[in-house]
C-alpha cells in the first residue's frame, strides 16, 4: 500500500483503489503499528477514483527531521574519495566505509524539504552539484521502520570535497532535499532486489542515467537505524536517507532547469526540477 499527503488529507493507494482517510498526517504516520491500523480502516471503507490524489505534498510531519547516511555503497566510496582526494581526506571515507559506525548526519527540517514536482536548489556558492538517489525509511518514535519513500539528497561535491569538515553546508541549505511521492507500507521488509534508478533530463535530452540494486548496500537497515537513534530521540519519528549508490561522473554538474527523476521499484517516481 501506498500513502499520500495532500492537501486535502491522508489517501491510500492499494490495487489501483484509492481511500481518504480523516486524521492528520503528523500523529497518523507516527504508529508502530501503522501497516495494521490502515488495513483495518481500509476494511470498512468503499473505494474512491484516483482523481483524490491532487496537491501532493512531502511526506514528511511538521515536527519531523531528515537524517541521511553516507558512503553506504561502494560507488559513493569511491566517488568521497575521488573529490576529497586533492584535500587530503580521501582515506577518511574509506575508512568510514570499513568502519563499526556509519556515517550519520543531520539533513533537513521539513521547511527546506521539496516534494513531488517541486522545485530543488542548488547552493550559490557552490561549483560542483549532483543529487543522490536515497531509499528514505519512514522510522517511528521507538525506532520501528514503518514505511519507506524516495529521497533526493542534494549534495556540493565541490564544498564538501574541499573539506570533510564542510559537510553540513555542503548538505543543508534551503530546497536541499526532496522526498515522495508517497510512502511504501507493507508487513514484510523491503525486497533488497528492488533497484534504485536516476535519470536526469537537460533540455529534453537525457544527460545522465543509472541505476542499483538496494542489495548492493554494504550496511543494513536496522543498523542505520540503531545509530541515528543511539543518542537522539525523535519524539515526532524521523525519516532516515540511507545513502546513495548512484554517483554522475567526475565532469557533469546539475544545472538551474535541470529535471531529476528517482524511480524506486514498489515505491514509484519521485520527480524534482532544479530551480
Amino acid at each position: 500500500m501506498r500513502l499520500f499527503k495532500t492537501l486535502k488529507g491522508i489517501v491510500v493507494e492499494r490495487d489501483n483503489d484509492y481511500y481518504m482517510i480523516p486524521d492528520n498526517w503528523d500523529s497518523f504516520i507516527n504508529d508502530d503499528n501503522l501497516f495494521t491500523k490502515v488495513t483495518e480502516f481500509l476494511s470498512l471503507q468503499t473505494p474512491k477514483d484516483s482523481s483524490v490524489i491532487s496537491e501532493l505534498l512531502p511526506p514528511i510531519g511538521s515536527q519531523q527531521e531528515i537524517w541521511a547516511c553516507g558512503v553506504t555503497y561502494l560507488r559513493s566510496k569511491i566517488g568521497r574519495q575521488e573529490e576529497s582526494k586533492i584535500a587530503g581526506g580521501a582515506d577518511f571515507y574509506g575508512k568510514v566505509y570499513d568502519a563499526v559506525r556509519p556515517e550519520c548526519f543531520f539533513k533537513s527540517n521539513p521547511h527546506r524539504v521539496a516534494g513531488h514536482n517541486s522545485y530543488v536548489r542548488i547552493r550559490k556558492d557552490s561549483t560542483w552539484d549532483v543529487p543522490e538517489p536515497e531509499l528514505t525509511m519512514v522510522v517511528s518514535a521507538s525506532g520501528k521502520i514503518v514505511g519507506y519513500t524516495i529521497g533526493n539528497d542534494m549534495s556540493s561535491r565541490s564544498i564538501e570535497g574541499e573539506n570533510p569538515l564542510y559537510l553540513p553546508q555542503a548538505k543543508t541549505y534551503d530546497g536541499c532535499a526532496a522526498i515522495g511521492p508517497c510512502v511504501y507500507i507493507s508487513d514484510s521488509p523491503f525486497n533488497k532486489n528492488n533497484k534504485i534508478s536516476l535519470q536526469i533530463i537537460r533540455n529534453k535530452l537525457i544527460v545522465f542515467e543509472d541505476s542499483i540494486a538496494i542489495n548492493q548496500m554494504r550496511r543494513s537497515l536496522d543498523e542505520l537505524v540503531k545509530y541515528v537513534f543511539l543518542e537522539c530521540s525523535f519524539p515526532h519519528g524521523c525519516l532516515i536517507m540511507t545513502g546513495t549508490g548512484i554517483v554522475p561522473p567526475a565532469g557533469f554538474t546539475l544545472q538551474s532547469g535541470d529535471v531529476i527523476n528517482i524511480t524506486i521499484d514498489s515505491i514509484g517516481k519521485l520527480t524534482n526540477t532544479v530551480s
